[in-house]
């Protein structure tokens, strides 16, 4: 197979007017920019004061933090660069893909960590101390990385040995079914997005049922722990607003599907169609976890708004 046989089985976005390309190119590049603003100021919040990065709670929101920010910004360079080039050589596109996956599969899997925190925090709470440190959360992103690397590992092996060596010299449409085009990879993409999902579904699912009766058992207290029960409902809260955050990142698995039946319903609009579902797939989820955390969380939002503010002394 020569390079030219390879380049002519990959579909090429549809050409677009300069103003449209223009456009939506800004549209990207702003919410990119505005939101990595607010994770920015984030993680200098969280590096800047030690009663954040000494916290799991903290460590793990800090970390899907920064993951959210290296997907945002790699997804934004793919879509900008696939409207200026229209073809990037198949070998950077690989790695980019590979990067992009794995920070997508870990956002489902820090989810379910932080919703197993606030299941220790109220329902354990003597043993909050012992099972939730420092050393253990920072072991536990570890595994987060691991699993998620080991869920695209056989994918990189297949292409390697599947692919010719002119495949890789070749230019592509840089999307996941053109350079991961095995039948197997794509079953395996499948079968790999219903595993994550039912095992996080399960685990906030769990975790929410044995806040939600904490909470309840609290209520019923209430005159002798009033602050138990406020601080057992916003964890219920919280673990609730995951699953959230979670329906929203599932938009990127379904983003296929979605786009085969609106182009069913308006094949001429192709072009909108992709950039629309790039948008709420791929770049608002993003605007979850500073919701979540940065702004719902008291602590958390008087250091960070100051920051945002530019104004660098806190006060008491």
């Amino acid at each position: 197979m020569n390079v030219s046989s390879v380049n002519q089985t990959w579909p090429l976005p549809p050409m677009e007017s300069f103003f449209s390309v223009v456009t939506k190119n800004a549209i990207v590049t702003v919410l990119c920019v505005s939101i990595n603003y607010i994770n920015g100021t984030q993680i200098h919040t969280f590096t800047k004061h030690q009663i954040f990065n000494c916290n799991p709670r903290y460590i793990l929101f800090i970390h899907l933090v920064i993951n959210d920010t290296m997907q945002l910004v790699l997804s934004t360079l793919l879509h900008v660069v696939m409207y200026a080039l229209r073809t990037i050589n198949t070998s950077l596109c690989l790695v980019v893909l590979v990067v992009t996956i794995i920070t997508t599969h870990n956002t489902p899997l820090n989810l379910a960590s932080m919703a197993a925190e606030r299941y220790v925090a109220v329902c354990l709470p003597l043993r909050h101390a012992q099972l939730c440190t420092v050393r253990r959360t920072y072991w536990l992103i570890a595994l987060i990385w691991a699993f998620s690397i080991l869920a695209i590992a056989p994918d990189i092996f297949l292409v390697l040995a599947t692919e010719p060596p002119a495949f890789f010299r070749s230019r592509v449409s840089c999307a996941r079914q053109f350079v991961f085009r095995n039948p197997y990879s794509l079953r395996k993409q499948v079968a790999t997005h219903v595993l994550f999902l039912v095992a996080v579904w399960l685990a906030l699912f769990y975790t929410y049922t044995r806040i939600l009766h904490a909470a309840k058992v609290a209520n019923k207290a209430a005159n002798k722990a009033a602050n138990k029960a406020a601080h057992n409902k916003k964890a219920r809260d919280t673990v609730a607003l995951h699953g959230v955050q979670l329906l929203l990142g599932m938009l990127v698995y379904v983003r296929p599907m979605l786009e085969s039946a609106l182009l069913y319903l308006l094949p001429e609009r192709l072009s909108d169609i992709r950039f629309a579902s790039y948008i709420f797939s791929n770049v608002m989820p993003r605007l979850a976890s500073p919701l979540v955390y940065g702004l719902r969380d008291e602590s958390f939002r008087r250091y960070m708004t100051r920051y945002l503010l530019c104004k660098m002394s806190v006060g008491t």
